[in-house]
């Protein structure tokens, strides 16, 4: 058994091209598939470039501002009691909240059918810049599920410690 404790080293990601924005290459990163950054690069600098043309807003802050509305300030995480399992409130650190806001803006633009991504992800965009859609509403789904397990708070303090 080794005595060290294993450090993850995450790869460094590097800024957009276009934007000079690490958030906008998280983006780029959530959609793309099979490796085809050039693609889902193209993709996302039209559906930014146009929702900014539409709500007459610099790129970057219809970005910042979008995920802002879909990231979620309180999650629930599953915790074991004596053979039930509770739904405990937490706060999210901030690296998960960025990631499930991007998650929920990539995964509500492709639930919408019969367009080109770029356009998805562009009404994605203005909805959540908006803070209305799909996105939004996962989010709103998830903080009253937290507000509605509110009375199990006291357990968070059982989600760090392993047996």
């Amino acid at each position: 058994m080794p005595r060290r404790k294993r450090v993850l080293k995450r790869p460094a990601i590097k800024q957009d091209k276009t934007f000079n924005s690490l958030l906008v290459s998280r983006l780029i990163n959530r959609i793309m598939w099979d490796g085809k950054k050039t693609i889902a690069t193209k993709i996302v600098n039209d559906a930014i470039k146009s929702a900014s043309d539409e709500l007459q807003v610099a790129p970057l802050d219809v970005v910042e501002t979008a995920i802002t509305n879909v990231k979620p300030q309180i999650e629930v995480k599953s915790v074991r009691v004596g053979g039930a399992n509770y739904q405990v409130p937490i706060e999210p650190y901030e690296a998960r909240a960025l990631r499930l806001g991007l998650t929920w803006i990539v995964n509500s633009a492709r639930n919408i059918k019969g367009k080109p991504m770029s356009a998805k992800l562009k009404q994605v965009l203005v909805e959540s810049y908006n803070g209305e859609g799909a996105a939004v509403a996962k989010r709103n789904s998830v903080h009253q599920t937290a507000a509605g397990n509110k009375a199990f708070a006291h357990l968070a303090m059982r989600i760090g410690k392993k047996k």
